[in-house]
């Protein structure tokens, strides 16, 4: 088997995959085709994520090169993705011109054309070349003269009249010594040696060749000893395709049709093209693969006596490499030696393609080929996670050209019904409901997003907009309001204790938020209509009322109901909101118990309980109280003690006043010592009812 190319089974039927290689134009050894051709467009899946997957295929001669033209935009989707299959060749190649060929090749050419010189410069840069030049002037007949080139020099610039006057002229060496000829009597030159003629040649072909500079061209080479069929293959970027429905709601049978848009913005015409059309998001990217990459390098010293060589080493597991290496090693340890190097190599000339093949097996298949679910305008089905339309006749598309082509046609399950907006209500003011339609996706595939025009008793009744309609769904679409009937919403919300529990101090209330929303809808049509309300989710909340609904979505609850001709329909719908706190009975002020001992919410028993509770709570506020009380009195009567010893220091204490003094002093230790008992008497009750007060709070058990 040849090193790059492995064969896979795929739908019954062998196909060969290729490893080519990608090189720049100038490095491609020259082309030995018999024939150089564009291979036919057969197959286009356009994908709505912007892509699109091209299939050429037709007969090719036993050497030929095929060539593909993309723009800017696409060249390096090419890259990125183009397949060959081509079961004869061993040594496909895909050539191409860089980015930056144009400039480096004629960079390296005897002649350099590059940026664009004149002629001076392109004589001053071949100087040394031999030249045969024809020079004619109004004096002399014209004269050939044959020489090397020296230089193009332009003598000192001067003016007249205010007008530059410097004219470059060409040296060159004869036989007969040096000629300088102005440039403007050079009628016509050429060069002697022949290699700078061919470059001339070369460079300009090449730019004639870069002319429409936004083309890039790949050449694929095809070596093979017959004539056969080959098969090529890639994904670039694309217009989107575009749906548009048209919903016809006259009769007992609702119709509906699509039309599939697509536009062919390439410089290649669509004839008899097989046209699929996927809807789905796949992953998708650009990268550039086209212009040239550079590494840049170190540069080190050169290695010499005393100077070590860099080293670097990759790692030792995963990879090819290491396979090798581990599959190398189990060998010779099977035959019990070490392998020599030339061994080793051997090996691996042996193991890697095969690695290699083993590793192609698992790449990528061909795009499914759609053989089921035929529709009357296109066939539709499965295709991965996403879902694929074939037209049903193939497609002729000029370039540059755009084309409506027939997607979906038939009866569609449809009911019309009226959809009232719980959330535009909630704005304020009335509102009219919005005509739409119930559709059932009963078409037998899944349907892209599009706008839908609608149709009802014949006229046209209002625009829609439609998201992607998985089969077998339901789906609301909108396309107009309805003035005969308004409707409004009323709001109230509520909140009560549902539960209480105490326990080891700590009061756990569980309450109920409850919100209501009261729907009023007014019909002064002379018809019944169908309605759906839709009222908005509340997060968290629990729909109590009504008990169950006919639809819903991550937003909102859908309820069905009749609305008779000339009626008023008033529906309420109720939710709750479980919430939770936590109190501490310890840290409750004397007001918070007073309110929740005497809330009728609260249990019979938890009220008792809070009003002996804020009793002995009472009853400790007034122990504190008294023993602040003493130790206020204690402070004055310590006041007073010190001013008495003050007043005796004044006048003596040997003085008549002195005495008195004295004797004041004596009783007012007595009354200091007697309050001291008290306030000791009084801590001693204060720190007896919070010792009380906080234990009945403990011993709570709700």
């Amino acid at each position: 088997m040849p090193f790059f190319s492995v064969c896979l089974n795929f739908s019954k039927r062998k196909i060969c995959f290729y490893l080519f290689c990608l090189a720049p134009l100038c490095l491609f050894a020259q082309n030995t085709a018999d024939e150089t051709r564009q291979l036919p467009l057969k197959k286009i899946s356009i994908f709505s994520s912007g892509v699109s997957y091209f299939e050429h295929s037709g007969n090719i001669t036993p050497n030929a090169a095929i060539t593909l033209n993309f723009n800017d935009s696409t060249i390096n989707d090419a890259l990125k993705s183009l397949v060959i299959n081509d079961p004869e060749a061993s040594s496909p190649s895909v050539t191409y011109q860089s980015e930056t060929t144009l400039l480096r090749t004629l960079q390296s050419l005897k002649i350099n054309l590059a940026g664009n010189p004149g002629i001076a410069g392109i004589l001053s840069s071949l100087k040394g070349e031999e030249i045969q030049i024809s020079t004619s002037s109004s004096i002399v007949a014209p004269v050939s003269i044959t020489g090397r080139i020296v230089a193009v020099e332009a003598p000192p610039a001067f003016t007249r009249g205010g007008e530059n006057t410097a004219e470059p002229a060409l040296t060159i060496s004869t036989a007969n010594g040096l000629r300088i000829i102005k440039m403007r009597d050079i009628q016509s030159f050429t060069f002697r040696n022949e290699a700078i003629n061919a470059d001339l040649e070369r460079a300009l072909e090449l730019i004639r060749s870069s002319n429409n500079s936004g083309i890039k061209t790949l050449t694929i080479n095809l070596a093979g000893r017959r004539g056969r069929s080959v098969d090529l293959s890639y994904v670039i970027q694309s217009p989107v395709w575009k749906v548009s429905y048209r919903l016809d709601l006259n009769g007992s049978k609702p119709f509906l049709q699509g039309w599939a848009i697509i536009d062919n913005d390439g410089d290649m015409d669509w004839t008899d093209v097989e046209i699929s059309l996927v809807t789905g998001r796949p992953v998708s990217f650009i990268q550039a693969l086209y212009p040239p990459y550079y590494v840049d390098r170190p540069v080190l010293p050169l290695a010499i006596a005393g100077a070590a060589e860099a080293r670097t080493y990759d790692s030792g597991y995963g990879g090819e490499s290491a396979m090798m290496f581990k599959s190398r090693n189990d060998a010779a340890t099977a035959n019990g030696a070490i392998m020599s190097m030339e061994e080793s190599a051997a090996y691996d000339a042996a193991a890697i393609p095969q690695a290699r093949q083993s590793m192609m097996a698992s790449g990528p298949a061909p795009m499914p080929r759609v053989t089921y679910g035929v529709m009357d305008m296109a066939r539709g089905a499965d295709a991965g996670d996403q879902f694929e339309f074939t037209l049903k006749r193939p497609v002729t598309l000029a370039r540059q050209q755009s084309a409506m082509l027939p997607l979906v046609e038939g009866p569609v399950a449809a009911e019309k019904v009226l959809v009232f907006s719980g959330q535009r209500a909630l704005a304020g003011g009335n509102i009219h409901p919005a005509i739409s339609a119930m559709l059932t996706n009963n078409t037998g595939m899944k349907l892209p997003a599009g706008p839908i025009t609608v149709f009802d008793g014949g006229v046209y009744a209002g625009d829609a907009l439609m998201e992607f309609f998985p089969e077998g769904e339901k789906r609301l679409v909108s396309y107009g309001e309805d003035l005969s009937v308004s409707g409004s919403v009323t709001a109230s919300f509520s909140r009560i204790i549902s539960a209480v529990t105490v326990s080891q101090g700590v009061m756990t209330l569980s309450r109920k938020n409850i919100s209501e929303r009261t729907y009023t809808v007014r019909n002064d049509s002379s018809s019944a209509k169908r309605l759906i309300i839709e009222h908005p989710i509340t997060r968290g909340a629990i729909l109590t009322h009504p008990a169950s609904f006919d639809e819903q979505t991550a937003a909102l609850y859908r309820f069905s109901r009749n609305l008779a001709a000339g009626a008023v329909l008033n529906f309420s719908v109720s939710e709750e909101t479980p919430e939770f706190q936590t109190l501490t009975l310890s840290q409750l002020n004397d007001a918070t118990f007073a309110a929740f001992s005497t809330n009728s919410e609260i249990p019979v028993n938890v009220r008792n309980a809070f009003a002996e509770a804020l009793s002995l709570k009472q009853r400790a506020d007034e122990a504190a109280k008294n023993l602040s009380d003493a130790q206020a009195r204690r402070e004055r009567l310590t006041a007073d003690e010190e001013r008495i010893r003050n007043n005796i220091e004044a006048v003596g204490k040997d003085s008549e006043q002195g005495q008195e003094y004295m004797r004041r002093l004596a009783s007012q230790d007595s009354a200091i010592e007697a309050q001291n008992a008290a306030i000791d008497a009084a801590r001693a009750a204060l720190e007896g009812a919070q010792r009380a007060y906080e234990n009945y709070l403990n011993g709570l058990d709700l």
